[in-house]
């Protein structure tokens, strides 16, 4: 890859420092899952060790246990020659290298592949294969009129593939790639599988900012289709156990390489001629620093409807996301707003008293700041309210745990919708079905 800084990597340094994720399996734990796996004929490789300890966005710390904490000194290096004494035994590099090389083979030969990458896990398959696209819809159970988002290694394999690119487009590949920012570009007739654009004359592509994904997509030598690696609907991993949970038996492989560093999916958007970008769907980059590269950035106007259609006549979205209800756990979760933190609160105390009373089992997702609010009831933390990179990187951990907690009635506080609040909202909303509680 490229040793290129941007804008972005210094706008995202807050995000790259990962709290620890909750219930991550321990060695063990890791060679068991690989076991189970295997038996299911889903391959799973560990290439944690491949993942430098580093400040850029593109990786999270690094905390599974029995791991020896990197220098955070380390660099992302380029060639294996680089890698190979920095981190990790020696046998344990040469079989995460091994891994990538048969994941990418995998890939080849039109199989599925769970990779690791900055915002949350894809799953991965030959775009230009209608046969391998498909076994992804399949694995997911995806409605056929979602597109997918297209991952790239580096900008070269957008020629044949994108018809055009203005000087607005460029310019935002310029400040964010790598980065988590989708651009929804005109698509080359037949350059890619018709079910990757849902039949839209356009495709999202990105530059994914993860050693891993982009050394995979790189040895695969093909543009990989990659959607989030779960099940249609649920929360999105940012843990390869994450993905086993949903997927284990259905793809061919997963590539673990730790937990993911922002946590949301990628902003996408669609640059005009004109210099205005539109966000099609909040992420990683804030309406913020698109602004300070674009003329002027306006909002899709249906991320402003209260519902979006779920109808099976309504036209196919230009960016997954916009259409159908996601990241959602078992439980019905509904978000409350108020005038002040004391309002919301009180509400959702009251509220989960009578919903234990009728038999239901409780919880709250709260920032930190209110937590000692809500004592005795069963709390999962977004972090602190003025720092929403940590709800970015916990908000689908907190769903799953939700659901291994058998919790079946989630009352959620919400959050400014300033900077990267905008995406944790989008995502709240999404997954509470837009249940929206107004004090």
């Amino acid at each position: 890859m490229t040793d290129k800084l941007n804008p972005i990597q210094d706008l995202h340094r807050p995000f790259a420092q990962k709290e620890k994720p909750e219930r991550e399996p321990d060695e063990q734990g890791i060679h068991e899952l690989k076991q189970t796996l295997e038996a299911l004929h889903t391959k799973w490789w560990d290439v944690r060790c491949l993942v430098p300890e580093t400040d850029l966005a593109a990786t999270a710390k690094r905390t599974s246990a029995g791991m020896e904490e990197a220098d955070t000194t380390v660099a992302i290096r380029e060639t294996e020659e680089d890698i190979s004494g920095e981190m990790g035994g020696g046998q344990t590099r040469i079989a995460a290298e091994k891994g990538i090389r048969e994941a990418a083979e995998l890939l080849q030969a039109g199989e599925t592949i769970a990779f690791p990458t900055e915002t949350v896990y894809g799953l991965g398959a030959d775009a230009r294969s209608t046969a391998a696209v498909e076994a992804v819809f399949a694995a997911k159970g995806r409605p056929s009129d979602n597109p997918l988002i297209v991952h790239i290694s580096d900008p070269v394999q957008l020629s044949g593939m994108v018809a055009n690119i203005n000087d607005t487009a460029r310019a935002l590949m310029d400040a964010f790639w790598p980065g988590p920012l989708t651009l929804v570009l005109p698509v080359v007739p037949q350059a890619l599988s018709p079910r990757v654009t849902a039949g839209l004359d356009t495709v999202g592509v990105r530059m994914p900012d993860h050693p891993i994904a982009l050394r995979l997509i790189a040895e695969a030598g093909c543009p990989l289709a990659a959607p989030s690696a779960n099940r249609s609907g649920r929360p999105s991993p940012t843990l390869a156990q994450h993905v086993q949970e949903d997927l284990g038996g259905r793809i061919g492989g997963i590539l673990d390489g730790g937990p993911t560093g922002v946590g949301l999916e990628s902003t996408v958007v669609q640059a005009g001629d004109d210099g205005t970008v539109t966000i099609l769907r909040p992420g990683g980059v804030t309406a913020e620093q698109l602004a300070a590269v674009a003329r002027a950035v306006v909002l899709d106007p249906a991320l402003a409807a209260a519902s979006p259609g779920e109808d099976a006549d309504s036209p196919a979205p230009r960016s997954p996301g916009m259409k159908y209800t996601h990241y959602a756990p078992r439980g019905r979760l509904s978000v409350v707003q108020g005038p002040s933190p004391a309002a919301v609160t009180g509400w959702i105390r009251a509220a989960l008293a009578e919903a234990r009373a009728r038999g239901e089992r409780t919880a709250v997702l709260a920032f930190d700041e209110h937590a000692a609010s809500y004592a005795g009831e069963r709390v999962y933390s977004l972090g602190k309210r003025d720092a929403l990179h940590e709800a970015a990187q916990r908000l689908y951990g907190v769903l799953r745990r939700c659901d291994e907690d058998g919790v079946t009635y989630i009352l959620s506080e919400s959050c400014p919708t300033d900077g990267l609040g905008d995406a944790v909202m989008n995502r709240l909303l999404k997954a509470a079905g837009h249940r929206v509680v107004r004090l």
